[in-house]
């Protein structure tokens, strides 16, 4: 198939191709959001053995590390668990701190870096394709989502629900029951690291409870949406003084 023949599949045909085609190289790779749930629920009816991969920070909130033991417990799935090198961790926590996300935005593109970024690039070795839950109504750095992403790096990355609105995805989360983390019930639209997530209020972006201290830098970690221009070399810099 093309990739404009694949991009047309609905959500759970195009799973159905990715896990008949790649197999064990393919995964879903999930923070456990309703859209993340979503292709669990789905790659899980069609594949009891599809791959699950979620990164663990060390920033977690602890709802976040119940909801892997319920992916588990539900679906008697294996979640693969990938972990920041402590190396990187310790260099850059000693230069900058422990919460250098709060001092300004390349900072915290830096800790996002470290602790979410590099462990998924080198978790992603051992797949030739994966999927995200990225929506396109998400956020405007997502408006642009395409289902077929070849340009992410050398896997293939797909994002089967680019084109579902949010309430096609709780339509579904209700009607096949699907587990929901506690903290989206508790206020939050979306759930990252324990201290740069919050509940949001009546009428707030769906975005806005993360890093919500920040006044620029985008509402995002790295890993779907790169930082381009000045944000970019200023990371470069800042990354390449823990690497090397």
């Amino acid at each position: 198939m093309t990739d404009e023949q694949l991009s047309r599949l609905p959500a759970r045909d195009l799973l159905a191709w990715a896990l008949e085609t790649y197999r064990e190289r393919f995964a879903i790779v999930s923070a456990f959001q309703p859209e993340g749930m979503v292709l669990v629920d789905m790659a899980m009816k069609l594949s009891p053995q599809a791959r699950i991969v979620t990164v663990d920070t060390g920033r977690l909130p602890q709802a976040t590390y119940d909801m892997m033991d319920t992916v588990r417990a539900h679906y008697g799935a294996a979640v693969e668990v990938l972990l920041p090198d402590t190396g990187e961790v310790e260099r850059m926590v000693s230069r900058h701190g422990v919460n250098l996300f709060r001092a300004a935005p390349p900072l915290r593109k830096l800790c996002c870096e470290i602790r979410k970024v590099r462990p998924l690039g080198r978790g992603l070795a051992t797949v030739d394709a994966w999927a995200s839950g990225l929506r396109r109504g998400q956020s405007a750095e997502r408006a642009g989502t395409p289902v077929i992403d070849r340009s992410s790096g050398p896997q293939l990355k797909l994002n089967p629900l680019a084109a579902w609105t949010q309430e096609e995805v709780d339509a579904y989360v209700t009607a096949h029951a699907v587990p929901t983390h506690a903290l989206l019930r508790a206020g939050y639209a979306t759930v990252g690291c324990e201290p740069c997530s919050r509940a949001i209020a009546s009428g707030e972006d769906a975005r806005a409870g993360r890093w919500w201290w920040e006044q620029d830098g985008g509402k995002e970690c790295g890993i779907h949406v790169s930082p381009t221009g000045k944000m970019r070399r200023t990371l470069d810099v800042l990354l390449d003084e823990i690497l090397h």
